[in-house]
């Protein structure tokens, strides 16, 4: 459990950075930028270690974070609706490239606090271990 505690520890880490943006009400396009920038590092961390997780814990293989998000659902590591909640985040994470796209931006920015809520829930599972839903 070594390597998902260290991938756990990232993950909270990067989280709690992109929590001190993803919340606010009126950002600059500079704060908005660095939190969408937040967020794409927090995604990499956040399905890493789940990926992590469900070998250590599971015995389970994923090589791509959408399959990693499945697996989790049918584990019971996350509901159906935060399946799918998650499913849509890895969607945005794909499409940030394109932020230079300001309605794209503002888009994604206003789903940050939805995104930055599930990975807070589903961490904080992982480290329970007993992943209650």
């Amino acid at each position: 459990m070594g390597r998902v505690l260290e991938r756990l520890a990232v993950a909270r880490q990067a989280l709690g950075t992109l929590e001190e943006l993803a919340y606010k009400e009126a950002p600059s396009p500079v704060e908005r930028d660095a939190a969408i920038q937040r967020f794409e590092y927090t995604f990499e961390a956040f399905w890493k270690a789940l990926q992590a997780f469900l070998r250590e814990r599971e015995g389970l293989e994923a090589a791509s974070p959408k399959r990693v998000f499945r697996l989790a659902h049918e584990v019971g590591l996350m509901g159906e609706e935060e399946a799918r909640l998650a499913l849509t985040m890895a969607d945005d994470r794909n499409l940030t490239v394109h932020t230079y796209n300001e309605a794209l931006a503002q888009a994604i920015f206003a789903r940050l606090s939805g995104y930055a809520e599930l990975m807070g829930k589903v961490l904080g599972r992982m480290v329970d271990e007993g992943h209650p839903l």
